[in-house]
């Protein structure tokens, strides 16, 4: 085969490669951004660093377990806008960049500021329309300002909907649905400090003409035990409760409404309970008499009291109060060993990790086709050493954070959907370079960075659409450690090793088809062991991890085999990877139709480990999600890969039959 063929074909091959990472990032910054001007707020005052750093170590029980403050306000802004970041102007037209903590922050302390930040992702004008507002454009992201007058509207449609049953609803009426509930949730926390803010207004104490007298929550908690018996006597009397004290009651039942359900922050003084409390929870608990420790309820509010009022002042005034919440909410929970890897987690989302591994295996990739294009020359060798170089430093910029997930959920690395693709991403990776090491042929290690980029970037675009904290404690029935480790991270394994081989095997028919290798019959043997041996790897983790899976099933949930579509899915693997060996081994496909076997294979693994999650039925129900699309469209890749290696195969027969043409 003639130089100059392989020339074309490995500026073909390179083009294809670029095209397909170009398109991905465009797809993914058209999902991420929606369109929309940078919006301007008057006398926006940006948060010091140092007051973020003390906000961000608060402790939060939420999803059932205690995590920092700053992830929290990663997760809540991700459901809500849509995004980690969001951009504004001040009164100055200066570009400000607002993070999660930040945004959280506006929203409990500056509540009149941040009902003007752009908080609500509106997927669909119509939605917008429909609740008598004029939308901007197609996809925009609104402010509560904004959304405020059709909320009524909004709320009331919602209801209409929800009556639908789910699976009929359409697109329209799912995103209006959302919308209330974002809205409800974001009232959650611009009210939370309501009771901080504006006390209890005692009616009647004017005097002359002068305003009604304010008091603190915490003062009126003092009060409760005659607040409850000046009732209790009304009450035994048969008579009507006097109108001050009704007026009285009803305030302090609105204020701990609005401060109930957002921010559960407060850790309970008897090691026995386990939920934490809510500012408005605390409240009540003492008006109610609800035999909890009135002094220490009526302590935690006057201490957020003050730190709410200091937040419009000086800013090291309301640092330094902010700093005496979080030392006394962290001393209670270090004393109930709730804190532990509260500081680990924060440092985890600060310091980004998949983000910088995605952008080692982008210069990784690029590296990896200048490699491709440059041949084995000494250019080529030192462009190899590099793309192993940042290949290996986003390995290792997986594995770190891999590892501190496992410390901080006290658990094996895998549990949910979220968990697997960053594990058979890091594991993908591992193997191809383990491939490299044994084989030396370069295209294990040109693939590496590339199935590195691919599988980080659909990380986090799934982190961005279920925008859930994956970290989160398990459902009862997966909360296994030993079943987890043994069974789950078997299967996990066998999808990385499976995928792994069908990418080797499109690299196998790419180089033939595009006659990339020249010809060169070891290269093309390196190729074919390496996807044989990548399937039976797949086979005997497939295997194994189906029959653990069924002897966890048995002990769950009483049986071994139920036919349910995760389990099908796994023998689906079993199957397809013992015919494939089997018609090896007897004869019926050789190089050719080993590798276009070990593509389909591909389709397999992905049906089983991610299509079956979109079908709702099943126990295997902890991994459903949106996204649909994706699954799709890796399938039809897949059908223009096999399309491409019957053709190719096709004209290499051709080529033969009349090598004179």
């Amino acid at each position: 085969m003639s130089n100059s063929s392989s020339r074309v074909g490995r500026w073909i091959a390179a083009a294809l490669a670029v095209s397909v990472l170009v398109a991905i990032f465009i797809n993914l910054v058209i999902d991420t951004m929606p369109k929309g001007e940078v919006r301007k707020i008057e006398g926006y005052i940006p948060w010091s660093a140092q007051t973020l750093d003390v906000a961000g170590m608060l402790p939060v029980q939420d999803g059932g377990r205690i995590k920092p403050l700053s992830s929290y306000a990663g997760f809540t802004m991700l459901g809500l806008h849509g995004a980690r970041s969001m951009k504004v102007q001040d009164g100055n037209g200066k570009q400000i960049t607002i993070k999660p903590l930040a945004w959280m922050m506006d929203s409990l302390f500056r509540p009149q500021m941040a009902i003007q930040l752009p908080t609500f992702r509106v997927d669909n004008s119509a939605v917008i329309e429909g609740i008598g507002l004029k939308a901007r454009g197609k996809r925009d992201r609104y402010s509560y300002e904004e959304t405020e007058a059709g909320r009524e509207r909004l709320i009331e449609l919602a209801k209409s909907y929800e009556a639908i049953e789910k699976a009929k609803r359409d697109p329209v009426q799912s995103q209006t649905i959302d919308l209330a509930y974002n809205v409800r949730s974001y009232e959650s926390l611009l009210s939370y400090f309501d009771f901080a803010r504006y006390g209890v207004v005692l009616r009647g104490t004017g005097k002359d003409g002068a305003a009604d007298q304010h008091a603190d929550m915490s003062a009126v908690m003092l009060t409760a035990p005659q607040i409850r018996e000046q009732a209790a006597r009304t009450k035994a009397q048969g008579l009507k409760m006097e109108p001050h004290l009704q007026e009285l009651l009803e305030q302090v039942v609105d204020a701990a409404n609005f401060g109930k359900f957002s921010l559960f922050i407060l850790p309970p003084a008897d090691p026995k309970v386990s939920a934490w409390a809510s500012a408005g929870a605390a409240i009540m608990s003492v008006i109610s008499d609800e035999k909890t420790d009135p002094q220490l309820a009526i302590s935690d509010i006057k201490i957020l009291e003050s730190t709410a009022r200091l937040a419009g002042g000086d800013e090291s005034e309301f640092r330094s109060q902010l700093i005496l919440l979080r030392d006394r909410l962290v001393k209670r929970a270090e004393a109930r060993n709730e804190y532990q890897h509260v500081a680990l987690e924060a440092s985890y989302y600060q310091k980004n990790w998949f983000l910088y591994a995605m952008i080692f295996y982008i210069f990784g990739t690029v590296t990896a086709l200048a490699m491709w294009m440059l041949g084995k020359g000494r250019v080529g060798g030192l462009v190899a050493w590099v793309t192993l170089a940042t290949t290996v430093t986003g390995l290792v910029y997986c594995i770190i954070p891999i590892v501190e997930r496992c410390l901080i959920m006290q658990r094996p690395p895998v549990g949910n959907l979220y968990d697997t693709i960053i594990f058979i991403a890091t594991n993908v990776v591992l193997f191809s370079l383990l491939i490299e090491w044994m084989t030396r042929r370069r295209f294990a290690l040109g693939i590496a960075p590339i199935l590195g980029v691919l599988l980080v970037i659909l990380a986090r675009r799934f982190e961005l659409g279920d925008a859930k904290d994956h970290m989160d404690p398990l459902v009862a029935v997966l909360n296994s450690n030993y079943w987890l480790t043994i069974h789950v991270l078997t299967i996990t394994l066998g999808y990385a090793a499976g995928l792994l081989s069908a990418f080797l095997a499109f690299i196998y028919l790419l180089m033939r088809g595009l006659q990339l290798d020249q010809g060169d019959k070891e290269i093309q043997r390196s190729l074919t062991r390496a996807v044989y041996g990548m399937l039976c790897l797949t086979l005997f983790l497939a295997l194994v991890g189906t029959v653990l899976g069924g002897i966890w099933a048995n002990d769950s949930w009483g049986r071994f085999w139920g036919w349910d579509p995760k389990e099908n899915g796994a023998l689906l693997i079993v199957l397809w990877m013992l015919a494939i060996l089997h018609a090896r081994l007897g004869g019926y496909i050789r190089e050719w139709g080993l590798h276009l076997a070990a593509v389909f294979s591909g389709a397999v693994v992905a049906f089983s480990w991610w299509h079956v999650n979109f079908l709702g039925v099943g126990l295997h129900n902890y991994g459903f999600t949106a996204g649909k699309g994706t699954i799709w469209l890796f399938y039809l890749v897949i059908l223009a890969i096999l399309i491409f290696g019957v053709v190719a195969r096709a004209i290499e027969q051709s080529r033969k039959a009349n090598p004179n043409d």
